[in-house]
């Protein structure tokens, strides 16, 4: 069951991520649907961020803005989300995703740190056994109303035994 929204992360979800809560990046879920297999996020930059912090910023030259690979890391976060509140994946359980591949992934403009941005993540399309999981994904992140990331992402999902170790070996094809 889909929590009101928007929602604010809960410890139950925090406690469920394959990393620490500190690199999230989202700190809202602000849509969870469904019947259209998408979710949206904010995603504050007002706050220090990875590899953002880290720039040796110049106002002319280098600008501080919100890193790509900051944004790509968002996108797999965003992944998780995505799978934890639509189809009820839970890592605790044994749930694991791993991205895959980076597909026409575009940035089409630097975002200064201040307003947030809003990340939506829709499933393209899925093949979907028991145990393992092959997902494509669209994305978009705006700021300020613009476009400032953008691509499709795919990645395998398995869930694991105890005592097990996820391995990505044997297919899973993307489907059709």
């Amino acid at each position: 069951m889909l929590p009101p929204l928007p929602h604010r992360f809960d410890a139950a979800f925090l406690a469920d991520l394959p990393y620490d809560p500190e690199v999230l990046l989202f700190d809202e879920l602000l849509e969870a649907d469904p019947a259209n297999k998408v979710v949206i996020c904010r995603m504050p930059t007002d706050v220090p961020l990875p590899f953002t912090t880290s720039q040796r910023a110049d106002p002319l030259r280098h600008p501080q803005h919100v890193a790509g690979a900051t944004l790509v890391h968002a996108s797999g976060m965003l992944g998780f989300i995505h799978s934890y509140y639509l189809y009820g994946m839970r890592h605790a359980d044994g749930w694991i995703g791993y991205g895959t591949h980076l597909y026409q992934v575009t940035f089409r403009k630097l975002v200064p740190p201040g307003s947030p941005i809003v990340a939506a993540c829709r499933e393209v399309r899925g093949r979907r056994g028991p145990s393992k999981q092959f997902v494509k994904y669209a994305f978009e992140f705006r700021h300020e109303g613009d476009v400032c990331y953008e691509g499709e992402q795919s990645a395998v999902w398995m869930k694991v035994g105890e005592g097990e170790v996820p391995g990505m070996d044997g297919e899973v094809g993307e489907g059709n």
